[in-house]
C-alpha cells in the first residue's frame, strides 16, 4: 500500500504549489486547494489549465493621456471623481457621443439591420455567441451582400461561445470577401494553451460613424420569443460619434490576435451574381415586415418600445477593455471604484453574481455610509451552478442592508450599474472572476442624467416583474438545497 502515501505526498505537494502560487488570493487558493482534494491529480491539472496566465502575451490597452478627462462642472461630485479616476483605466480617455438604449433585442436587431444597410466603407463584427438563426442568418446574408457590393467586412466570433457556427456559412461568407476570424478556436493547439480565456465581447462597428455595444449576443432568444428559452430581457446600446473610436481600437486589437479560418476554396466559385441574389432589397423589406409582425405579437406590457426607448441621448462615455493578460482586472476595479464613490444609490442588475470579496465589502460599506443598494438577479437563471453559487451571497448583504430583487419574468441578461442617477456602466461583464479575470470584455462608462434615468426606469419596470428577497426566505431554504449552494461556491475559480 506504498504507492496510497506515495500518491498523497504527491497531490500535497500539488496543494502547496497553489497555495504558494495564489497566496495573494486566499480565496482563491482555498478553493482550489478543497478542489483538489477532492479530485486528486485531476484537480491539479484543471487548476494548471484555468489558472495559467502565461500563454496570454499582451499590454494593457490603456491610455497614457491625462488631459481632457475633465467633466463640466455640472456633474456632481461622484462622476467627477470616478472619472478621474478611471482615466488611466480606459482605451483613450474621456471621449462625446449620443447613446441609445435597446431594452429589448428585436429593437436592436431592427436597428442594426438598418445600419447595416446603409454601410457604405466598412463593417466589423465581434460576437461571443453568434447562432446561424432567424437572425444570424438574416445578418450574415446582409453582411455578404455588402462585401459583394464593396464594403470591407470583417467577422469575429469566439471559438467556444459560436463553436456551432456552421463552416459551411463560412465559406459562403469567405467566398464573397468577407475576412473571417476566431478568437481561440477549440482546435490544436490552441485547445490546450487557451481553452479558458475567451472573448466575451460584443462589437459592431460600422462606417467609422456607428458603433453597436452591451449585453446582447447575435441569436433568436433574445428577441424574448423563442419559445423553449421564454422571455428575455436584455440592454444594448447604439454609439455615435467619438466615443466609437475606442471600440473601433478594442476590435482590431482583438482582430490581431484571433486566427484566420483557413477555407479552401472550390474549383467552381460562385459568381458575383450567384451571392448576392438571395438577399436584394425586397428581402430587406420582408425582414423588416417580419420583425414587425413578430413585435405587433407582443403584450406591450412584455417589452417596452416606447419613444424614450429608441432615442439618442448625449454623453461622455469612458471605453474600457477587460484583458486577462495583464495583473490588473480593470472592469473589476471600475466597479469597486463606482460602487465606493457612490453618494447616494446603487442600481445593479445582473444575471451571474459570484463576486470577489472586495465588491460585497463595496456593497456593504456603501449600506453604511447611507446609499440605497438595489441588486436585481435572475430568479430562474439560465446557468443553474452559478444561480445555486449565487445565493451564497445573498445572505450577508440582506444583512447589511442590500436590497435584493428576483427577476421572475423570465431570463435577465443585463449587465447594468447606475451611480448617483448620473452614472451608468453597461457592458458585457458579469459580476464573476471569470468576467473579470479569464475573458476579453468591453465596457462603457456613461456620464448622462438622461441615459442613466432612462436605465433607472428600466429597472424599475423590471422591479414591478420581480420578487424582493428576504433574509426569511434563505433561513427557511431546505438543508439539501443550502449544501448544494455551497457546493457549487466551491467552484466559484471556474464560473
Amino acid at each position: 500500500m506504498k504507492w496510497i502515501f506515495y500518491l498523497y505526498l504527491i497531490n500535497t505537494f500539488f496543494i502547496l504549489i497553489i497555495a504558494i502560487r495564489d497566496v495573494r488570493r486566499p480565496a482563491k487558493a482555498l478553493n482550489w486547494i478543497i478542489i483538489v482534494l477532492l479530485f486528486p491529480f485531476i484537480g491539479f491539472l484543471l487548476y494548471l489549465s484555468i489558472s495559467n496566465p502565461k500563454f496570454i502575451h499582451r499590454k494593457r490597452l490603456t491610455s497614457s493621456k491625462s488631459e481632457s478627462n475633465k467633466l463640466p462642472d455640472t456633474f456632481g461630485d461622484s462622476a467627477s471623481v470616478i472619472a478621474d479616476a478611471l482615466r488611466h483605466f480606459t482605451v483613450n480617455g474621456l471621449r462625446t457621443g449620443q447613446v441609445q438604449v435597446f431594452d429589448n433585442g428585436i429593437a436592436k436587431y431592427e436597428q442594426l439591420i438598418e445600419s447595416l444597410q446603409k454601410a457604405q466603407k466598412t463593417i466589423d463584427l465581434e460576437y461571443f455567441i453568434f447562432r446561424n438563426d432567424q437572425i444570424g442568418s438574416r445578418i450574415t446574408e446582409l453582411l455578404i451582400e455588402k462585401a459583394v457590393n464593396g464594403v470591407r467586412v470583417r467577422f469575429m466570433r469566439d471559438g467556444l461561445g459560436s463553436y456551432k457556427f456552421p463552416r459551411k456559412k463560412i465559406r459562403q461568407m469567405v467566398e464573397a470577401g468577407i475576412e473571417c476570424r476566431t478568437i481561440f478556436p477549440l482546435r490544436f493547439p490552441w485547445i490546450f494553451s487557451y481553452w479558458n480565456y475567451r472573448d466575451h465581447c460584443r462589437i459592431v462597428t460600422i462606417d467609422e460613424k456607428v458603433a453597436f455595444t452591451g449585453c446582447m449576443n447575435v441569436g433568436y432568444e433574445y428577441t424574448g420569443l423563442k419559445p423553449d428559452v421564454g422571455f428575455w430581457r436584455d440592454t444594448h446600446l447604439q454609439i455615435i460619434g467619438d466615443a466609437l473610436v475606442d471600440l473601433q481600437t478594442v476590435f482590431d486589437v482583438h482582430w490581431n490576435m484571433a486566427v484566420p479560418e483557413k477555407i479552401k476554396s472550390k474549383t467552381n466559385p460562385k459568381t458575383k451574381s450567384d451571392l448576392i441574389n438571395p438577399i436584394g432589397r425586397e428581402d430587406h423589406v420582408r425582414w423588416s415586415a417580419e420583425l414587425g409582425s413578430e413585435l405587433s405579437t407582443l403584450d406591450y406590457n412584455e417589452i417596452d418600445i416606447s419613444p424614450k426607448t429608441r432615442t439618442l441621448q448625449k454623453a461622455y462615455i469612458h471605453t474600457l477593455e477587460g484583458n486577462p493578460g495583464i495583473p490588473t482586472p480593470f472592469i473589476r476595479q471600475t466597479y469597486f471604484i463606482c460602487i465606493t464613490q457612490a453618494t447616494k444609490t446603487i442600481d445593479i442588475t445582473t444575471p451571474y453574481f459570484v463576486p470577489e470579496t472586495d465588491i460585497i465589502m463595496a456593497l456593504k460599506t456603501a449600506v453604511a455610509r447611507g446609499v440605497s443598494v438595489r441588486l436585481l438577479v435572475p430568479r430562474h437563471n439560465n446557468q443553474k451552478i452559478v444561480g445555486f453559487a449565487s445565493r451564497t451571497y445573498y445572505g450577508e448583504l440582506l444583512e447589511a442592508g442590500v436590497q435584493i430583487y428576483q427577476y421572475d419574468k423570465g431570463m435577465i441578461h443585463t449587465k447594468v450599474l447606475t451611480i448617483d442617477k448620473e452614472i451608468a456602466a453597461v457592458g458585457s461583464a458579469n459580476y464573476d472572476m471569470r468576467s473579470f479575470r479569464l475573458n476579453y470584455e468591453v465596457c462603457q462608462v456613461l456620464y448622462s442624467a438622461d441615459v442613466a434615468r432612462e436605465l433607472t426606469d428600466q429597472f424599475e419596470r423590471d422591479l414591478m416583474d420581480s420578487i424582493p428577497l428576504n433574509i426569511e426566505d434563505l433561513l427557511e431554504r431546505p438543508l439539501t438545497e443550502r449544501i448544494v449552494e455551497q457546493s457549487a461556491r466551491l467552484f466559484s475559480p471556474l464560473l
